[in-house]
């Protein structure tokens, strides 16, 4: 059975290696060994464990194997130095043969164990093998080939052998290849070390031009102008773009010169400083040309002068501002030339505007318009003047200080108005247009010269409207310098001072100059107008000194019967009360102490004197004459009853207490 113990390790130890290599097949054993001898068992055992395991390379260790891809044949002779096969057999099984027979079944199975007697059953080792083995070799795969059979294999051996050459050479080749890109390897080893200690010594020079570009980088960006902005200043377009171009050219003028200024001066500013000036020389001359063309703009016919100073001035006002701080001297010759442009302009446009409103129709009241006057002589009054009837009542009149800035009246139809309108009509027309030019203008100029003071911005204003405000009073002046229309005066006072307020709220006080000027105007030729009604009012009176002169001053004046003369009021309390009534209503926030209220006390003093003496001339029966001047009296407040105001209210009291003192008597 020891057979059976150690060839299925031998097999199984082969099948592990490869089924083609000439040293895993079993080789033929020697004809001695087919015929040995009978021996004790146990030499036996050892005897054929040997042979077994010398007829198979594959079970010995790797050092007993010839080299892979070796030329020369396996032999069955062993050389002088090959190590003795019970020594390796005793490594393979890792004990002695000694401790193998004591061992026995104890140890484990994978261990193989050696039989000391064997019991062949009387029978020869052949027939033992015939009857016994012969099956367990089959089952196992094992057969014995015989020389015939090698012979006739050995040319199947031999290709075997020269392609295991070929592969040699091929694995040689691969060596040789592979050793070559060992030693490339190795130097590209060594230039990667060599790249790597340049890239350390870069990335610190990196490093250190971070740390000096921090520290000089916004010094050199301060100074050094881009060639993009230089191409766009010089050849660009003016537009958004350019002004920003020209805003970036300006913040380097201002560090260059401070970096140039003081003993600590910078040379690589004095070496831009002359293509700096050069730039912003060129800038200037663009500048120049581009005001000088929108000015020239503005005296084309039919030109819209407020698109060009919001859509062209306004825009470039920083192109203004850079030629102000560079060149002075020339911003104010541009200055100056704007200003009288716009002169003309302002002059040439109310010229025209002015004698449109000179063919409105107007009422002319004159000195026979006086309330004392007699109301017979309007119908010999000549041509142009206006009648008597509704020129004491204020009417609609009183609605316009309601709507002084609404739109004013348009050239056009203040040429095609066929109407008749009061004084109050076009003064306000032409105030109207005047101030809202005045303030557009006035905030155009605020913010293009910018850079001017306010005194230096008032006197620019000045100057575009001297000749219009010169306009404006002569207008003025003309309506009324011979008017004894009180109350289109007083309206015409009352619309200054609307304006006066509007102007204030507008913060435009370069009009308050032209303001005054129209107060001085009006105020002075209001006294006169009142104090020519208050004489009339007093000429009137003189004439009562007898019963005919008061027939004749009644409404009827039809008799000269002093006992038909009626009661009832007098034509002159009708035009004083409607007279009156006008003045309070468009007083009514005026306060006491403003040269009308003082008018007015005369006038109403003079009425009262006239009254006094008109209820004497009406005759002897003190009743009478009191029912005639209560009648006058309730007239009177019963007209300015509707009045507002403190100085109304001073007026309603006033006659209260005549009428008062008359009813007690």
């Amino acid at each position: 059975m020891f057979l059976d113990r150690f060839s299925a390790p031998s097999n199984s130890a082969g099948s592990s290696q490869r089924s083609f290599s000439p040293a895993s097949r079993p080789r033929q054993p020697p004809p001695s060994a087919l015929q040995r001898a009978p021996t004790n068992p146990r030499s036996l055992s050892v005897t054929s464990l040997l042979s077994r395991t010398n007829s198979s390379t594959s079970s010995l260790p790797g050092a007993l194997r010839l080299p892979n891809g070796s030329g020369l044949r396996q032999s069955t002779i062993a050389p002088p130095d090959t190590k003795d096969p019970i020594l390796i057999l005793q490594d393979i099984l890792g004990v002695s043969l000694a401790e193998v027979d004591t061992k026995g079944d104890t140890e484990n199975e994978d261990t193989p164990v050696l039989i000391e007697d064997i019991d062949f059953g009387g029978l020869s080792l052949d027939g033992y093998l015939k009857e016994y083995g012969q099956e367990e070799l089959s089952q196992e795969g094992t057969q014995f080939l015989s020389v015939k059979e090698y012979d006739q294999k050995s040319d199947t051996l031999e290709d075997l052998h020269k392609s295991i050459q070929a592969c040699d050479n091929v694995l040689r080749s691969v060596e040789i290849s592979l050793a070559g890109f060992q030693r490339d390897l190795g130097s590209v080893s060594t230039e990667i070390e060599t790249l790597q200690t340049k890239s350390t010594i870069l990335n610190t020079r990196l490093e250190n031009r971070k740390v000096v570009e921090e520290i000089l980088g916004p010094a050199v960006e301060e100074i050094s102008i881009a060639p993009s902005i230089v191409k766009n200043i010089i050849d660009g377009q003016i537009d958004e773009a350019w002004l920003k171009s020209l805003a970036e050219l300006q913040k380097r003028i201002k560090v260059n010169d401070s970096k140039n200024e003081g003993l600590e001066a910078v040379k690589a500013a004095a070496d831009i400083k002359p293509l700096l000036d050069g730039l912003t020389t060129k800038a200037i001359e663009r500048i120049r040309d581009y005001l000088v063309a929108q000015i020239k703009a503005i005296r084309s016919p039919n030109i819209n002068v407020q698109i060009i100073q919001q859509q062209r001035l306004l825009k470039f006002k920083d192109g203004y501002v850079f030629l102000t701080k560079n060149n002075a001297q020339l911003a104010e010759e541009i200055g100056r030339a704007y200003v009288n442009t716009m002169r003309w302009y302002y002059l040439t446009h109310f010229t025209r505007y002015q004698e449109a409103l000179n063919k409105l129709a107007v009422h002319r009241i004159g000195q026979l318009d006086t309330l004392g006057s007699d109301p017979t002589v309007s119908k010999t009054k000549p041509a142009g003047m206006s009648s008597t009837t509704d020129i004491y009542n204020i009417g609609r009149r009183g609605e316009l200080l309601k709507n002084y800035n609404a739109p004013a009246v348009t050239s056009y139809l203040a040429e095609e108005d066929k109407s008749t309108h009061y004084i109050e009509t076009p003064f306000r027309s032409f105030n109207v247009a005047l101030l809202d030019n005045l303030s557009s203008e006035y905030s155009f100029l605020a913010e293009f010269f910018s850079t001017d003071s306010f005194s230096q911005l008032s006197k620019r204003c000045a100057g575009v409207f001297e000749p219009t405000f010169n306009l404006g009073q002569s207008l003025v002046s003309d309506l009324v310098a011979t008017s004894y229309d009180c109350l289109g005066i007083l309206i015409c006072v009352r619309l200054n001072q609307r304006f006066a307020f509007e102007v204030q709220r507008r913060k435009v006080p370069v009009a308050e100059t032209y303001l005054n000027a129209i107060n001085m105007l009006l105020w002075p030729r209001l006294q006169v107008a009142m104090d020519a009604h208050s004489e009339s009012i007093k000429q009137l009176a003189t004439t009562v000194s007898s019963r005919s002169a008061a027939s004749k001053l009644s409404f009827t004046g039809a008799s000269t019967d002093a006992s038909k003369l009626t009661t009832t009021p007098h034509y002159l309390t009708q035009r004083v009360a409607q007279f009156l009534y006008g003045i309070l209503a468009v007083s009514r926030d005026a306060s006491d102490d403003e040269p009308v209220a003082h008018s007015l006390r005369r006038l109403v003093t003079e009425y009262d004197v006239f009254l006094q003496k008109a209820g004497k001339a009406a005759g002897a029966d003190p009743k009478k004459r009191d029912r005639f001047l209560s009648n006058n009296y309730a007239l009177i407040l019963a007209i300015i009853a509707d009045a507002e105001g403190k100085l109304a209210e001073e007026h309603k009291r006033h006659f209260e207490e005549l009428n008062a003192k008359v009813d007690k008597t």
